[in-house]
């Protein structure tokens, strides 16, 4: 009885665990102890071009509204210098600032920061005028397609050499988990772990992309227990299994900023390997034998959500996507005097460095608006106008030339992190999908 008991006690863990990884980079951030609230006037922070807006500040503590508090703010599009600055002490705990207007579709961002006892609190909120006519900056190369089917056909003459082993730690009654190693790129190879049901059947297939960083993972059981082949792959070939202080001192040392490495040449730009290695890692999946032949499908966030964009657009096998507020999107906005997509290649911190004419015709071959232009089958976008890290400037540019079926969620507030109904409306959207229920 106690062996039955632990190994069911395990089996839960590791499927909680494996879920809650899956979340994480999308998690709700921790709360303040002093609470900033920022609001524009209009309940869905849309405005049309030329309508002002006002932005209302809110200073909490305890539930309570905070009297005599000092607030700084400013105002301007988002990641540009603010136009307008002032400090003010908000005696009643509430105060209204005129934001003004934009006259273009964009984004305009209130930023106040209240000092407490020696401490800053931060909040923000962001205004939306006409978010749906945001038009990119981004060149699309003449050869922008084949450049990308060369590609694919020189990957296509390299064996998939998949080597899978079991990781009986991580197995549960219904689910067999695998490290799996393949064969990449031009002799890389791509590492990820794979979740398939251990019942006979055949079933559908999800790949899950990664967010930015360098880690281990740990597989998705949950959605294997649901009965789903499930394929979590990293992207910078290496195990996904090991110390994480293997992972650490790659990101401080050799691996840091990888998204610059080999900018100037785009046949040899870091980001080669990891586009073309989604492809390879569905050329594994829809090998399996337990493959349905049919349903694939690919989401993540981040740079995982430009990932789930870019494989969809590259490979036909690919049915639906799921993409949370996609990376890699109009990069060369700040080109154009606006914000431009992570990694912010073009900024004011980065624009010395990277604004050479190789560079930018590089960025050309790897951003999400050109894959978005080629998409062919139905997405669904979730976002948050609130986002620091992949502003919605950028994401409205490649979600504007889809022409393919989509759905977009949006949160005003969210920031780079998501509330658990977003997670919970695409997983079910994809799996809805895949079922064939919707």
């Amino acid at each position: 009885m106690l062996v039955t008991f632990s190994a069911n006690l395990r089996r839960l863990f590791l499927i909680c665990f494996s879920f809650v990884a899956i979340l994480i980079a999308g998690a709700q951030p921790a709360g303040q102890l002093i609470k900033v609230i920022v609001a524009p006037d209009h309940t869905d922070w849309v405005y049309k071009p030329g309508e002002k807006v006002k932005f209302t500040i809110t200073v909490l503590q305890n539930g309570n509204m905070l009297k005599n508090a000092i607030v700084k703010y400013e105002v301007g599009p988002e990641k540009m210098n603010p136009e307008k600055t002032d400090s003010l002490t908000v005696s009643a705990g509430t105060l209204t600032v005129d934001g003004g207007t934009m006259k273009v579709p964009g984004f305009l961002r209130c930023i106040a920061t209240v000092f407490v006892n020696g401490k800053s609190y931060r909040g923000l909120a962001t205004a939306a005028f006409n978010p749906a006519q945001i038009e990119p900056t981004i060149a699309n190369p003449a050869d922008f397609s084949s450049y990308w089917e060369q590609a694919k056909a020189e990957l296509a003459k390299m064996a998939v050499d998949a080597r899978m082993t079991l990781m009986p730690e991580r197995c549960t009654e219904n689910v067999n988990v695998y490290h799996v190693n393949l064969q990449n790129y031009r002799g890389a190879r791509l590492y990820g772990i794979l979740c398939v049901p251990k019942k006979e059947g055949k079933y559908p297939a999800i790949l899950q992309v990664p967010g930015a960083g360098i880690r281990p993972y740990n597989g998705d059981i949950a959605n294997a227990e649901k009965g789903f082949i499930t394929f979590q792959i990293g992207i910078h070939g290496i195990p996904v299994n090991l110390d994480a202080s293997v992972y650490n001192n790659l990101a401080a040392g050799a691996l840091a900023g990888y998204w610059n490495i080999n900018l100037d040449d785009k046949d040899r730009y870091y980001y080669k390997r990891v586009y073309l290695g989604c492809v390879r890692a569905n050329d594994f999946l829809v090998s399996l034998p337990q493959y349905d032949g049919v349903n694939l499908a690919v989401m993540g966030g981040s740079q995982g959500g430009a990932l789930s964009i870019i494989t969809a657009a590259l490979d036909a096998r690919v049915k639906c996507l799921a993409s949370y507020y996609p990376a890699l999107s109009d990069v060369t906005g700040y080109l154009k005097g606006r914000a431009g997509g992570w990694p912010h290649l073009f900024d004011k911190n980065n624009l010395a460095f990277n604004n050479t004419k190789e560079k930018i015709n590089t960025a050309s071959y790897y951003d999400v608006v050109n894959f978005a232009r080629l998409l062919k089958v139905p997405g669904i976008y979730t976002l948050g106008f609130n986002d620091e890290t992949c502003p919605p400037t950028s994401m409205y540019s490649a979600y504007n030339v889809i022409t393919a079926p989509k759905e977009l969620y949006v949160v005003p507030e969210t920031g780079h992190w998501t509330f658990p109904e977003q997670g919970e409306k695409l997983t079910n959207w994809v799996t809805g999908k895949l079922k064939g229920s919707f």
